[in-house]
């Protein structure tokens, strides 16, 4: 009977700690502690800078712009790009080098496929010179092959450094510079070193000395009286010009004498002889 009595109560002081346990448990989790809050100054914020468009925006607008231009304009774009660089270029390529889209504009493609400074090999547009020179040794060897002359504005585009290349041969004294007497465009000659003149200096003065006709007209007889056709024809070129300054000039227009009549306001009326022939009028009717 001790025994069972002394569980009954170990029992109850367990139940009596559980419940103690429960209503701490409960308060805790009902009651929260408090922060205390901390005061921080405010920082003031940066005025807002105006809005600008991105560097990636103005590039689409200015390829926009490349691409809604004439189809020239695209075509020269095209053909500097392979002029300044002389590379071969893919559709790709000078889409990506210059913003020219060849692929989807038909026409820019097939007007440079077409043009005569360019060239396509099926996949690649390269440039295109009249004459396909790479360097000074070249250049001689054409201007050689063409004793009549050759333009120097064909020469230009052959490759970067041609111009300069002509006047070195120049200076060499193996090509001649010549300006056309009627374009004034230089026209490169070859001077053959298998054929060099020596003109004496007596020669040379006598050549100096000689005095010319001051008239044109007479320069032209000279040289059809020794078998030379002139380049120019003074007489024609004077006629014209003449006519051209006759048949420029206005005709006077003669001016239609106004005759007096009734319906005329006297304004001489102190000059009775001008309206004479109106009296006369008058009485004869």
């Amino acid at each position: 009977m001790a025994l069972q009595e002394s569980l009954a109560k170990f029992k109850k002081q367990q139940e009596k700690c559980q419940t103690t346990l429960s209503s701490i448990a409960a308060k805790a989790g009902s009651s929260k502690p408090t922060v205390p809050q901390k005061f921080t100054p405010a920082v003031p914020t940066k005025p807002t800078s105006a809005v600008k468009f991105s560097n990636d925006t103005e590039r689409l607008q200015h390829i926009n712009s490349i691409r809604k231009a004439p189809v020239g304009a695209q075509i020269k774009r095209v053909i500097d790009l392979l002029l300044e660089t002389r590379q071969a270029f893919t559709p790709e390529q000078i889409n990506d080098a210059c913003y020219v889209d060849t692929k989807a504009n038909k026409a820019v493609f097939d007007s440079l496929r077409n043009n005569l400074k360019v060239s396509y090999d099926g996949k690649r547009f390269s440039y295109k010179s009249k004459h396909d020179l790479k360097d000074k040794s070249q250049l001689l060897v054409l201007v050689r092959k063409f004793p009549e002359g050759t333009a120097v504005i064909d020469l230009k585009d052959s490759y970067p450094s041609v111009m300069e290349d002509l006047q070195a041969l120049k200076a060499a004294g193996q090509v001649w510079l010549l300006s056309n007497f009627d374009s004034q465009e230089d026209i490169a000659y070859p001077n053959d070193p298998r054929v060099p003149i020596k003109v004496d200096h007596d020669l040379k003065q006598y050549f100096r000395e000689i005095e010319l006709p001051r008239d044109m007209l007479d320069i032209e007889k000279d040289l059809q009286r020794n078998g030379m056709k002139p380049a120019t024809n003074t007489a024609l070129r004077r006629a014209l010009a003449e006519n051209h300054v006759c048949g420029s000039k206005p005709k006077p227009k003669k001016k239609k004498k106004q005759e007096i009549s009734k319906r005329t306001k006297l304004t001489n009326a102190h000059l009775p002889e001008l309206f004479q022939s109106l009296k006369d009028a008058d009485s004869s009717k």
